[in-house]
């Protein structure tokens, strides 16, 4: 008796033994999340436009901020473009240096991205993206900027004089259709008798072609311009026209004529996964909500003295508006499918 009862435990001895062994040789579940990271976060950046693209820039200065305070050590490659290279160089950085946390745009690229992130499980993706996420490690956001983009259309359907007011965009793609559809909304809020004239240059950063199609809608009229695409601000200060920016503050491209815009602030982004990641919380999910503006993700840029330009009667109803946005009393539709042109 003494004798099995030895053997039995003998066994069961080597069988937990094994089981530690096979785990150390690779043997564990592919489908493991993220672990608590030791130390410092490490944060690679991942970026298919360059840098002077401002969505991939919004990115790349919030993390450039949580290595000032000390929160993350940083660092990116740009211009990755479009042909492959993303998937080869996640792959590279990926094996090579391992990091805690690789950020980055998929739009264009998210079977690649997607595909280096089923491979190593234990490093959270996080990717801005019109996909869900994978489990069980890819994160997604985007930029959720159709509620400022809405409180500049009523700016500028009650400044315009002509009644003809101009868009330039990337592309009629659903992330790039909501804040066109935003900003329409509230032109036809103030001004139902405005007419939207809306170009899509096929291009997320094409600064030539944006101005070019600038000016062909001044030449038509336009006499206010919603920049969703750099180029577009030096079109209209060049005719004297009052502008908007996109993504971020723009007002230093033409201090006299940049009246505002929707800008979007990706640090509650970041805090929240590199909080998770140290933690070894992180999971597969929509981070969308913490680039609204109830939770401090999208606002509108400072006006820099060019509120004095604006009636006190449209900005007291941006005020309004936006205080009933963030309270969440109102809410700014969110309609992805593309906009007419000339509406």
């Amino acid at each position: 008796m003494f004798r099995t009862k030895t053997r039995l435990t003998l066994l069961l001895t080597f069988a937990a033994v094994l089981s530690l062994v096979l785990g150390a040789c690779g043997g564990a579940t592919p489908t493991a999340a993220p672990q608590p990271a030791a130390g410092k976060i490490t944060v690679f950046g991942a970026y298919a436009t360059p840098l002077e693209e401002p969505w991939d820039r919004v990115i790349h200065n919030a993390l450039l901020d949580a290595q000032t305070r000390g929160d993350v050590e940083y660092k990116w490659a740009d211009h990755i473009g479009y042909a492959g290279d993303m998937e080869r160089v996640l792959r590279e950085e990926a094996t090579k240096n391992k990091p805690d946390i690789i950020i980055g745009d998929a739009f264009g690229n998210r079977d690649g991205v997607a595909k280096v992130a089923s491979e190593f499980p234990d490093i959270a993706f996080v990717f801005g993206s019109d996909g869900g996420p994978q489990n069980p490690n890819l994160a997604v956001f985007d930029n959720w900027i159709h509620e400022p983009a809405y409180l500049c259309g009523l700016i500028a359907g009650e400044m315009t004089k002509s009644n003809v007011i101009g868009v330039v965009a990337a592309m009629p793609i659903p992330e790039v259709n909501r804040i066109v559809n935003a900003f329409i909304q509230g032109v036809k809020e103030v001004n139902p008798d405005a007419k939207v004239l809306v170009s899509f240059i096929n291009s997320f950063y094409d600064p030539a072609k944006a101005k070019e199609a600038a000016l062909a809608q001044i030449d038509a009229g336009a006499d206010i311009l919603y920049a969703e695409r750099a180029g577009v601000i030096e079109a209209a200060a060049e005719k004297q026209l009052f502008s908007f920016g996109s993504l971020e503050d723009q007002n230093s491209i033409a201090p006299d004529y940049v009246l505002t815009g929707p800008v979007w602030n990706m640090a509650p982004t970041v805090d929240y996964v590199v909080k998770q990641v140290k933690a070894g919380a992180f999971t597969a999910q929509d981070l969308k909500d913490f680039s609204t503006m109830v939770k401090g993700g999208a606002d509108l840029a400072s006006y820099h003295g060019n509120d004095s330009k604006i009636p006190k009667d449209v900005l007291d109803l941006v005020k309004q508006k936006r205080d009933a946005i963030v309270s969440g009393t109102f809410r700014v539709d969110i309609n992805e499918g593309a906009p007419p042109s000339g509406q």
